[in-house]
């Protein structure tokens, strides 16, 4: 059923979903880890990897500067999927975390993104999957799943609405600029200010982030999305501002659906445990049609 957000403001930005602390852990992998933390793409590029927990297979890809551990394992993604019993596969994009870190926007396409993600299943012996991605990581499943669609299953795009179908505004520039500012100092555009700060945060190469802001990227068309046959979940926060409304997105697939996370926003709808209890429910749906 869809339902439409109290969410009003439209920004075309694809961010990270979470803004606190990194916290590093050390979890040793569980059965069928896949074989090597690192591999290359078919472009040159080294991208690091986890695949943790048994059964059928979850791609996850997480926000704009954010990463494996940040996104995924502190908001206890792992936790909660590995309980479903599934296996969980994320990688952190080329740009971030223990990945490559290339300084050309050029190496940054989406569809290089997403190429990337198939790639890793390749990489895994992984024929198809369910595929989950936050705010960025949901631009790119988006990419993936209009090029790849016979690699995806069931789809869950978190933290993205609206803002999908916006044109490229000022504020992408202004925060691409802001990767290259010298400092916070001087930075007075408060979005900018806070994706700085929180890039900062994790360590990130800055130079390499604002290559991958300013990336060449294209939205498909809504016929486009209609086309594809795959069971859609969009999850988005009640008030988060940056990416407006999920319902005309939500509206745009065949089989579509919406949730509205109650009472959070960009930056913690990521980890509420509603969210994740829709999100389960969404991918139980498919293991049940499949038994």
């Amino acid at each position: 059923m869809i339902r439409e957000s109290a969410a009003s403001h439209t920004v075309r930005l694809d961010v990270a979903g979470v803004f606190h602390e990194a916290y590093v852990f050390s979890h040793s992998l569980q059965k069928r880890e896949a074989p090597m933390p690192f591999f290359r793409t078919t472009d040159g590029v080294t991208l690091h990897y986890v695949a943790e927990g048994e059964g059928k297979p979850v791609l996850v890809i997480h926000g704009f500067a954010s990463n494996i551990e940040t996104n995924w394992r502190a908001p206890s993604w792992f936790s909660t999927l590995k309980g479903a019993r599934r296996m969980i596969l994320a990688m952190d994009v080329r740009g971030h975390g223990q990945s490559e870190k290339p300084h050309d926007a050029a190496l940054y396409d989406e569809a290089r993104l997403a190429r990337d993600a198939v790639e890793l299943l390749d990489h895994c012996g992984i024929k198809s999957c369910d595929v989950m991605g936050y705010s960025m990581g949901a631009f790119i499943t988006i990419k993936a799943l209009v090029d790849h669609p016979d690699r995806f299953a069931r789809v869950i795009l978190a933290g993205i609405g609206e803002n999908y179908f916006a044109p490229l505004s000022a504020d992408v520039a202004t925060v691409s600029a802001a990767m290259l500012a010298p400092s916070l100092d001087g930075l007075t555009n408060p979005v900018a200010r806070m994706f700085r700060r929180f890039a900062e945060a994790q360590g990130n190469d800055l130079i390499a982030l604002g290559a991958c802001f300013s990336r060449p990227r294209r939205s498909e068309s809504e016929a486009q999305l209609a086309q594809l046959v795959q069971p859609v979940l969009v999850s988005v926060g009640e008030k988060d501002t940056i990416t407006g409304s999920g319902a005309r997105l939500a509206r745009a697939f065949a089989r579509g659906q919406l949730f509205i996370v109650p009472g959070r926003d960009h930056m913690s709808a990521v980890g509420d445990k509603a969210a994740k209890a829709v999100a389960l429910r969404f991918l139980e749906e498919g293991s049940e049609a499949a038994a």
